[in-house]
């Protein structure tokens, strides 16, 4: 039994020194290949399995965020807009009429004064003196007359009974139209100093605003001088000057023609802010054809003095007004070379190309034709929108579009 022990461990030694020999025999390089073929293709495996990011991005790409505002039926009205300047309907520039000391100025810079009341006050002494002058020449001429009056009247009994010549009598009636003439010469003269002392008196011939002071007491002034005293402007009711391109004149004719009156809003540099509101006045009645441009004047109560005169404001003239247009928002109207199209959305939140034909355009809403009314619009986005793609509706725009109520 010893033996055969012995014999298979002979046996098992010289078999395992022959596995050793047999594996010595792989080479390096086999071992480094099926290294690298490992690391390859757990490489591509991981590039084909998608990451969490890019599930969620795959994710997000499928629906593209939009806010979105409802087409509705509503009123439209067709605006010209121009600039104007602020034109007071009457401006008075005081001047003195007669000669003299300024004795006072009675009013304030910037002050409201009404028509008749004083405005500066010159030295009426002068004045006073002849007409008193004027008034004792004429009672003396008038005494004159009476005298002549009284003798043509002797003249004349004096005539009836033979008793002086004719021609006596004829000479005292050209002695009484003599002393007519005189007195009515010293009534016109008369009549003048009367006038010369209420020139005295400047006052306000008409409801305004005076501007800054420009003469002082103690000054001396000129008759008919060019030199101004007070300027006064009226601010109530007040008129806006503006220029429209002469190829609208035709729709403004049309609508004065007709008898209509047409709105004008004066709004502010910034066309964000209405100032006042006041109506077409009248059409100027040339065309200025260095410009083409023909000038209209609309008038404003200005009850709140909100127009100050040569200030700019935009005028907006509404021309006519459009009843049941179908309205969107101005952005949400885009062009390609086609045309003008919009984004609808349909009822599965997919957005559909529309193409459409812009009418009339009020700020930040336009008529369009080619949409219903209910339809939801897209009014941003239009980079990533595309006709067919998947959409979902913004929330919380503070009120600046309509919520989605799908396609109609």
């Amino acid at each position: 039994m010893s033996d055969l022990a012995a014999k298979a461990d002979t046996e098992k030694g010289q078999g395992s020194a022959a596995n050793q020999h047999s594996r010595r025999r792989i080479p390096t390089w086999v071992w480094s290949v099926c290294a690298l073929a490992v690391l390859a293709v757990w490489f591509i495996f991981r590039q084909h399995q998608p990451t969490k990011s890019t599930v969620k991005a795959s994710s997000a790409q499928r629906s593209v965020p939009v806010s979105v505002a409802t087409a509705h039926t509503g009123d439209i009205g067709a605006y010209i807009d121009a600039i104007g300047t602020v034109t007071p309907v009457y401006t008075v520039s005081v001047t003195s009429r007669v000669q003299g000391e300024i004795m006072s100025v009675n009013y304030r810079e910037g002050q409201i004064v009404h028509k008749g009341e004083s405005l500066v006050e010159i030295d009426p002494r002068p004045y006073q003196a002849a007409m008193t002058q004027a008034q004792g020449q004429l009672a003396h001429d008038e005494a004159l007359l009476n005298e002549a009056r009284i003798d043509l009247d002797r003249y004349k009994a004096a005539l009836d009974r033979n008793a002086i010549a004719k021609q006596q009598y004829d000479d005292q009636v050209q002695i009484v139209a003599q002393d007519e003439g005189t007195v009515k010469n010293d009534e016109g003269a008369l009549a003048n100093a009367k006038v010369n002392l209420v020139y005295c008196h400047i006052t306000s011939p008409i409801d305004g605003r005076v501007g800054l002071r420009l003469v002082d007491p103690g000054n001396i002034v000129q008759a008919n001088s060019t030199a101004t005293l007070v300027v006064i402007t009226q601010l109530q009711p007040i008129t806006v000057i503006f220029s429209v391109p002469e190829d609208d004149l035709p729709q403004i004719q049309q609508q004065l023609r007709a008898g209509h009156r047409m709105t004008v809003d004066a709004l502010d540099r910034g066309k964000n802010k209405k100032i006042a509101r006041g109506f077409l006045l009248t059409v100027d009645n040339q065309i200025d054809p260095t410009t083409g441009t023909v000038r209209l004047k609309a008038e404003f109560p200005n009850a709140d003095d909100a127009l100050f005169p040569s200030q700019f404001v935009n005028s907006h003239l509404l021309v006519e007004t459009q009843h049941g247009a179908i309205l969107v928002p101005t952005p949400a109207i885009q062009r390609n070379a086609q045309g003008a199209y919009v984004y609808v959305l349909t009822k599965d939140q997919t957005a559909s190309i529309r193409t459409v034909t812009v009418g009339t355009a009020d700020g930040d809403t336009t008529a369009v034709e080619g949409v219903n009314a209910g339809e939801s619009v897209a009014v941003n986005g239009f980079d990533k929108l595309q006709d067919g793609i998947k959409v979902s509706v913004r929330s919380g725009q503070g009120g600046a579009t309509r919520p989605s109520q799908g396609g109609q």
